[in-house]
């Protein structure tokens, strides 16, 4: 089993560097004062906490400079792939609760991205689509996203980056998400 360890440079949350380790040769430094099987894990969620955020921030830099949240670009991004969705189905593709899609939808429509319309079928579902100029926005901004999260991931050979795309389904499946 690996853990993954970042190196930190001068700023706070950033990373130099991305390394998997073996549990087995790697000590356990949380101050915590549980038993083994507390403080392995509590160093594997801390470990996967902080290189989830590092990517994250890594990856996602470029939206801020597009004036998109995550959230926002998670919902352009699900709109493009999978066409027009009710609001509570696009909820569950970006985790989010309905409530929260909420807003992060309506400030979407402001800036003309997508559009709500209540499906002909069934008046009390909302379903959001792209505008073409939300459609013209996630198609550019994906071939740079695709190159961010493929240079983040490039320090894993393509087998660690398969099994920790197994171990992440394996422990959020667990969770009771994927």
């Amino acid at each position: 089993m690996f853990l993954i360890q970042l190196d930190t440079n001068t700023q706070p949350g950033y990373y130099d560097d991305i390394k998997l380790f073996d549990v087995e040769q790697t000590l356990m430094p949380t101050h915590y004062p549980g038993n083994e099987d507390e403080r392995r894990a509590l160093e594997a969620y801390i470990k996967l906490s902080r290189a989830a955020e590092a990517v994250n921030n890594r990856v996602n830099e470029h939206l801020h400079e597009r004036g998109l949240t995550v959230s926002q670009f998670g919902v352009l991004e699900a709109l493009f792939y999978r066409g027009p969705l009710p609001v509570g189905q696009l909820a569950e593709k970006i985790l989010r609760s309905s409530a929260n899609l909420t807003l992060v939808v309506d400030n979407l429509a402001k800036r003309g991205l997508v559009a709500r319309a209540r499906r002909p079928d069934d008046r009390r579902c909302i379903e959001v689509s792209l505008t073409d100029e939300g459609r013209a926005l996630i198609a550019g901004l994906m071939p740079n996203h695709v190159r961010g999260v493929v240079a983040a991931f490039a320090v894993l050979s393509a087998e660690e980056q398969m099994e920790l795309a197994a171990l992440s389904r394996r422990l959020g499946l667990a969770q009771g998400t994927t």
